[in-house]
């Protein structure tokens, strides 16, 4: 069974990551917005093992409603998601068994979502995260 993956995942106005492993972010950590939300963004920090370096990893991000279910929006309906892979090779003077930064910045714009309780999830390998807010 491969090492777990640690992340945060953070919900900001706008972020953009940095190839250094940094996430540059602007109004970071709300969790109440309204309709249709404003542009806003999906920080990932994640901390990768050390020995899963130099694996693509995998990375599914989807917004579902409070029963966990998809949201579909627009015409057709299509379902909000993105898909990603990380991969970060292990630097040179590292010690062995640091766990290793990769980060990723998704941009959402906004959204016309009725009110009531949202989470975007992110799958990470075999791993779920998420970020979950309210809309009044």
């Amino acid at each position: 069974m491969a090492s777990p993956i640690e992340a945060q995942f953070i919900l900001c106005d706008a972020a953009q990551a940095d190839p250094s492993g940094k996430v540059h972010m602007l109004g970071a950590g709300w969790s109440v917005t309204s309709s249709p939300t404003p542009p806003h963004a999906l920080a990932l920090l994640l901390r990768i093992p050390w020995d899963r370096a130099n694996q693509k990893i995998h990375v599914r991000t989807v917004l579902e409603d409070a029963d966990g279910h998809p949201v579909a929006l627009g015409e057709p309906p299509q379902e909000l998601r993105q898909n990603a892979e990380v991969e970060v090779g292990r630097p040179a003077g590292v010690s062995p068994g640091t766990p290793l930064p990769a980060t990723l910045a998704i941009s959402v714009p906004p959204l016309p979502l009725r009110p009531g309780r949202y989470q975007w999830r992110a799958e990470v390998g075999e791993q779920s995260f998420h970020a979950s807010f309210q809309v009044t």
